[in-house]
């Protein structure tokens, strides 16, 4: 396609280029489930056909598309799988990071590497203490670094050719970034959840990893401030939502089209012209459509803000809450929808072969991430008090305040 070549792609550029790729993956989705096999081929179509240089501009390779463009293909995306968009979040946020970085050779470099690669992340800990500082060390080792810990919840770091690291440098959070492939890098495939199996969210373990000063990036997550990054990441969680309750829809919309089986107290012969029926695939839909709406819009708001360089404390504070409040709102309309979609069906319904559970389940795991009720609440003390919005936290064992009870 020579427009894409020489200009920013058009949405309907991109779903002629994606949308194939979308439907052959969403082909093997049941099959993956049931084996719990990594996907590996569909990212490597994903990494070939360059997904991960939506954002990439033009002139270093990639499709140069607005956030809302991207976050309209990772629904598309997550429609068909809801694992990848999750896997390949921190990707797209490390090429946010050097399209507002600084022009120079590195920043080039690092975007046109993004066109034929991908990046994965470890940042979460095992254990205590992470919420105080990290365990996973930077050190020097003469006129080397040496990076050494243990991360879990890496996600996506398997199917990714780098990864990135927090780490701690003499008392200074960093990002590093590492191979993958490098001496001293174990990744494991330990993730133990009943939803979102796919996500390749393990441990990675780091020992004695050698790291190159330029592969040292400066502050890592959770430096102190307000960022664009927290709200960018939920909503990639956010679409993953969005594409779920797309997927749910069409999933119980196709079962009733091909059920003839009816009830004998069924206001119809068939079940598509039951008008109860009929109603719960309309609230599915709507569901499906308000949570990409709330997605788009707060899309809108980050295309703005880092168009403007993302520096702008009120722009960002914005775009925090509105991710915040539209987190709120998505979970409460897919949630139900996932449920809801089981009563199109009887019994039959809830076969194994069908696996329409993975819905409820891949929606109830991708919510309890950044936990609903803590963020409703910080909503509420910034309205109501002015309280500063949580762009950055850790999980972990907290220390005591002084004077509290032990």
């Amino acid at each position: 396609m020579t427009s894409i070549e020489t200009e920013s792609a058009t949405d309907s550029e991109l779903d002629a280029v994606f949308g194939p790729i979308f439907e052959r993956i969403a082909q093997g989705a049941v099959e993956r489930e049931v084996d719990r096999r990594l996907p590996f081929d569909e990212v490597g179509r994903l990494r070939a056909a360059k997904f991960g240089a939506l954002r990439v501009p033009v002139e270093f390779g990639g499709y140069g598309v607005t956030v809302r463009q991207l976050f309209r293909q990772l629904i598309e995306l997550a429609a068909a799988e809801s694992n990848l968009p999750q896997a390949l979040r921190v990707h797209f946020s490390f090429v946010e990071d050097q399209l507002l970085a600084e022009p120079g050779p590195s920043r080039e470099q690092w975007l046109r590497t993004a066109t034929s690669t991908l990046v994965g992340n470890a940042i979460t800990e095992p254990g205590v203490g992470a919420v105080d500082r990290y365990r996973t060390r930077l050190t020097k080792d003469g006129d080397r670094w040496l990076l050494n810990g243990v991360k879990y919840y890496s996600t996506g770091s398997l199917y990714a050719d780098y990864i990135l690291v927090a780490a701690d440098r003499d008392g200074e959070r960093v990002g590093v970034l590492v191979d993958a492939s490098a001496a001293g890098v174990r990744q494991h495939d330990d993730w133990d959840g009943f939803g979102q199996r796919l996500t390749a969210s393990g441990t990675t373990e780091f020992t004695d990893v050698v790291v190159a000063e330029e592969r040292i990036l400066g502050p890592g997550y959770g430096a102190p401030g307000p960022t664009y990054a927290t709200s960018y990441l939920q909503l990639v969680q956010l679409s993953v939502l969005a594409g779920i309750a797309q997927r749910a829809e069409r999933d119980a919309r196709e079962w009733v089209a091909g059920r003839t089986r009816s009830y004998s107290h069924s206001a119809a012969d068939l079940p598509r012209e039951d008008p109860l029926v009929q109603q719960v695939i309309g609230r599915l839909s709507a569901a499906a459509f308000a949570a990409k709406s709330s997605v788009l819009a707060v899309a809108d708001i980050l295309d703005e803000v880092l168009a403007s360089g993302a520096k702008d404390e009120k722009s960002l504070v914005a775009a925090e809450l509105a991710a915040a409040q539209a987190q709120i709102a998505v979970i409460d309309l897919v949630l139900p929808a996932t449920t809801l979609l089981f009563e199109v069906g009887g019994a039959s319904v809830v076969s194994e072969r069908q696996r329409l559970d993975r819905h409820w389940r891949n929606a109830r795991t991708i919510s309890v991430h950044n936990p609903a009720i803590q963020k409703a609440r910080a909503i509420g003390d910034h309205l109501l008090n002015g309280a500063d919005l949580p762009f950055a936290w850790s999980a972990g064992e907290r220390k005591p305040a002084a004077g509290a009870a032990q």
